[in-house]
């Protein structure tokens, strides 16, 4: 059983999702920054890899722990403390002095991000049911979406605004007074919650998950820009090991009648398990695609900061007009909304690659805005009902485990897509220019579109 609080009323909704959005821009706000960080901080490429890096994996290794601590010691007092966190690390980002120091900062804003987001879902899982979980869910996964555009759009508009001359730095200064907000809605608004039997921390899980997830995500996300040197290749060969590992301990935590990390009984609940295999290669396309495009504008079209960003605006649009039409074409058609999402998506990319293809390289955000549009418009229809259907069946009890299940295995996708498509475009630039490169990367997208579009048709044609 859970011991609920107060009902989540709207302004706590509303408070709960600002502090979601938060991490997730902050994941793909540096990316128009970074030229500007490359100039003022003297910064090479493995370092710029770095202050990407730092964050995402911190967040990706935290995320479950972040998760089952909210559970035990209360999701609104996690919360509070992880989003007051992410103000003070944003505000180290924002006043580090050289790269070293902002790698360092990322590292803990990372964490602190780890420690506020799962607490959002879990919330929403504790304190909400039937239509009301429904709405809350696509809200959620509304914003989610429109975070990861948002993000790099707000960079753009920041770093070329210049602010008080803070340059780049306002990407993260910007923070602050939005975390000081959230704080002050935060306490009056958001009601506590808890599992009524907490579990304790499991070590050994949570120990082998970080190395499994270091041990990827560092070297996938490094190794281009450092050459690809011994250790990154060691780091790869670790691990297959380290996950088998993982998946053994756990196995034996729960045969043995302990709480794991992240007990295997969870992972057999058939929507979560249907849901990841789904969230998995979605949010792999959508990381690698962000990153990749914000390269090609500023990069091989010589677009501005805000020009770059502003070609993303018909995705957000499309992508949060979708978002909040979801649950009510779920009601109607099932499942099935996920598949149509996948098509129009794959629609949406084929017409970026179509106007690439015939316009470089004076391609404008007038040629783009067809393709971008129809890509948000299916991005939106695929990831809300995703991340309801993880969580549909995860016991109100286990909402923080179950969701920083669903959050990490998101994060750690994204990371994957970034290092994966990103380094495959960037080693194709030197050798087939700037725009064959972007085409040969939006194809190897299209793959996992239309991988994802096929597995959807195994869903269950209705959801509860």
């Amino acid at each position: 059983m859970i011991r609920h609080g107060p009902v989540l009323g709207r302004l706590g909704l509303v408070t709960v999702l600002l502090g979601a959005a938060l991490p997730l821009i902050d994941f793909f706000i540096v990316n128009v920054a970074l030229p500007t960080m490359e100039h003022d901080l003297a910064a090479g490429p493995a370092m710029l890899e770095l202050i990407v890096a730092g964050y995402g994996v911190a967040y990706a290794v935290l995320l479950v722990l972040g998760g089952r601590l909210g559970d035990m010691f209360g999701r609104r007092r996690l919360f509070l403390a992880g989003l007051a966190a992410f103000g003070v690390t944003s505000l180290a980002c924002g006043l580090a002095p050289d790269a070293g120091t902002l790698v360092g900062a990322r590292v803990a804003q990372g964490a602190a991000a780890a420690l506020m987001l799962p607490q959002v879902l879990a919330t929403i899982q504790a304190t909400t049911t039937g239509a009301r979980r429904a709405r809350a869910m696509g809200l959620y996964g509304a914003t989610a979406g429109l975070s990861m555009v948002a993000g790099q759009i707000l960079g753009g508009v920041l770093v070329a605004a210049d602010i008080a001359g803070t340059g780049w730095r306002a990407v993260f200064l910007v923070n602050v007074p939005v975390v000081l907000i959230g704080l002050f809605l935060a306490v009056r608004t958001v009601p506590e919650s808890r599992s009524e039997r907490p579990a304790p921390v499991d070590v050994p899980g949570t120990l082998l998950l970080a190395v499994a997830l270091v041990t990827l995500l560092v070297p996938l996300t490094e190794g281009r820009a450092a050459g690809w040197p011994l250790w990154t290749w060691l780091g790869l060969g670790v691990f297959p090991f380290a996950a088998v590992g993982f998946f053994l301990v756990e196995r034996r935590a729960d045969r043995a009648g302990r709480t794991p990390l992240v007990p295997p009984s969870l992972l057999a609940l058939f929507s979560l398990r249907r849901g990841l295999a789904l969230v998995v290669p979605f949010s792999v396309s959508f990381g690698g695609f962000m990153f990749v495009i914000a390269v090609a504008l500023q990069q091989g079209l010589g677009m501005g900061p805000v020009a770059a960003g502003l070609a993303l605006v018909p995705m957000a649009v499309a992508f949060f007009g979708a978002s909040l039409a979801g649950p009510r074409l779920v009601g109607r058609y099932g499942t099935r909304v996920v598949t149509a999402g996948g098509v129009v998506q794959g629609v949406g990319v084929g017409l970026l690659v179509a106007a690439a293809w015939a316009w470089w390289p004076d391609l404008g955000g007038a040629a783009l805005a067809p393709g971008a549009a129809l890509a948000g418009l299916g991005q939106g229809l695929q990831l809300p009902v995703l991340m309801r259907l993880v969580l549909s069946d995860v016991p109100a009890d286990r909402a923080g485990v179950g969701s920083g299940v669903m959050v990490t295995a998101q994060q750690a996708a994204l990371a994957v897509g970034v290092a994966t498509l990103g380094s495959l475009f960037l080693s194709l630039v030197p050798a087939l220019g700037m725009r064959d490169a972007l085409l040969v990367t939006l194809a190897v997208q299209l793959t996992l579109i239309a991988l994802t579009a096929t597995l959807s048709l195994r869903l269950p044609p209705t959801m509860t």
